[in-house]
């Protein structure tokens, strides 16, 4: 493990990631605790100074035309974390709420909050001591961002709630007297630097990403593979063709295909059979692949910007001596771009699951059918394309935009909100639907290979295969497929079988 340090502009999804997943240590930038104490000293001066501040002395939402007095300061956020907890449902994994605590922070760091440095301090302990929130899934609009899973996080800093540590689920005070820490007191705007935000919906969406994009690249392995297994066309994939129309990705994905099939005995086999066309799946890889690819690159932008940005409410300009408030809240870009990501990786599946049910069809595959070395006795991959076919409807399902949903909440004072909760979550649930699906390719493909032993695979698809094999044999009779499924997907999440090919090749 290593440290990572957070200052409010510099963070990026790599060492997101490795907070999350691999538990590395935070501490805070010293300018960034500069900041944000100048920033608290800007809001201490203006409420001595009697100035009227919304979740200052004032109440939130609909309320906030009623004034607090001073002496009703720390109560107003207590009650606020208090009464925003009403979230439901299952909880949150933890590593997607260890990567929601690092991004608070990194928010708070940022100096536009009026915090008090030891907030943040305080949730980078709790991050590097492991007293993980438990935080429940539902609740959230995305309105002023993510308040109710946002609150019961907080409930775990003033010794409440429940939280997990080191993987015992306790209450909020006795996780982190265990760490050997104390609960705090809020003071006055915290709680609602803690609370407004889209910490929680960024968190799922920057996780779906990561994984999103090491789906990209073995879509076109599981493709390969399969076009080459089915004696498919290559012809398809020249750069030419690629080039007429334009697009950078296409050209991109038509290059990996013709890379990995490259010096292939099983493709030079059949290249004057005589046929002219496959089908889309195959044919089509480039083109559906590539636009999957320019997609997310639109997502990842905006989810590079949101982890280092202010989405408070109200925002402290210290320098100035303002308060300003305004709707940095509002979680309309991520919703967008998460809905965009499940509808381009539900499109990888679709097209996987595809290419899958050509490798069961011996009229399309002129192999046996579902690729049973004694079908009839045996089904072979039968119900696994069913399982990748029940995925891809599921999938179709959560592709439904969250974004252009809305309902009015408090009163009518957030009347248009943007669902980004929704969004994120649907979006990680897409991605991960997507990655069975395409494991079950690479497994189906694997298995149509072994029936072409008595020829070497292509400079790529011979590492994939090789890899896979390694872990997974092949199926010479029926057995309890979900095995199989499962440890495709762990060397899919480890990054195995890209890593062979790209050994092998260079990068996908």
């Amino acid at each position: 493990m290593s440290i990572i340090s957070i200052d409010g502009h510099s963070l990026d999804l790599n060492r997101l990631y490795r907070v999350a997943e691999s538990g590395d240590q935070v501490e805070i930038a010293s300018d960034a605790m500069e900041r944000m104490q100048k920033s608290r000293d800007c809001i201490e001066k203006l409420v001595a100074g009697g100035k009227t501040i919304y979740g200052v002395n004032t109440g939130f939402g609909k309320l906030a035309n009623v004034h607090i007095p001073p002496d009703e300061i720390e109560e107003l956020q207590l009650n606020l974390v208090l009464s925003h907890s009403c979230g439901t449902g299952l909880l949150i994994p933890a590593n997607i709420v260890r990567a929601a605590m690092l991004l608070k922070a990194n928010a708070l760091c940022s100096g536009y909050s009026g915090n008090r440095p030891m907030i943040a301090e305080f949730l980078v302990e709790m991050l590097n001591r492991n007293v993980i929130p438990c935080v429940p899934q539902k609740g959230s609009v995305g309105a002023s961002g993510d308040l109710a899973p946002l609150a019961h996080s907080t409930l775990v800093m003033l010794g409440l709630g429940e939280a997990w540590y080191n993987g015992e689920k306790l209450d909020g005070k006795a996780a982190l007297q265990r760490a050997g820490l104390k609960p705090i007191t809020l003071a006055a705007k915290e709680g609602l630097a803690l609370l407004n935000g889209t910490q929680i919906m960024t968190a799922y969406a920057a996780l779906a990403l990561l994984r999103a994009k090491s789906l990209l690249k073995l879509a076109d392995i599981a493709g390969a593979i399969t076009v080459e297994s089915l004696l498919h066309s290559k012809v398809a994939f020249d750069e030419r063709i690629q080039r007429a129309r334009g697009f950078k990705d296409q050209i991109k994905v038509g290059k990996n295909m013709q890379s990995m099939m490259a010096d292939s005995a099983i493709v030079e086999s059949h290249k004057d059979c005589g046929k002219v066309q496959d089908a889309y799946s195959s044919r089509c890889v480039p083109q559906v692949h590539g636009s999957v690819r320019h997609a997310l690159k639109y997502v990842e932008e905006v989810i590079d910007t949101e982890i280092n940005a202010a989405t408070d409410n109200p925002l402290i300009f210290y320098e100035q001596g303002e308060v300003l408030s305004g709707g940095n809240f509002h979680g309309q870009p991520i919703s967008l771009a998460c809905d965009t990501m499940a509808i381009a990786i539900a499109q990888l599946a679709n097209i996987s699951e595809r290419r899958l049910e050509n490798m069961m069809d011996p009229a399309q595959s002129g192999l046996p059918p579902f690729l049973a070395t004694e079908s009839g006795t045996n089904s072979g991959f039968m119900m696994a394309q069913v399982t990748a076919a029940a995925l891809v409807s599921e999938n179709k399902v959560l592709s439904h935009p969250a974004s252009v949903d809305s309902i009015p909440t408090s009163a009518n004072q957030e009347d248009f909100v943007s669902m980004g909760t929704h969004a994120a979550r649907k979006a990680m649930e897409v991605v991960e639907n997507a990655e069975t699906v395409i494991g079950i390719e690479l497994l189906a493909g694997c298995q149509a290979m072994d029936f072409r032993q008595d020829l070497a695979p292509g400079k790529g698809t011979g590492p994939a295969y090789r890899v896979i094999r390694e872990n997974i044999p092949t199926m010479q009779k029926d057995r309890l497929l979900q095995k199989d499924i499962e440890k495709i997907k762990e060397l899919v999440r480890k990054g195995a079988i890209e890593k062979a090919v790209e050994d092998s090749i260079g990068s996908l």
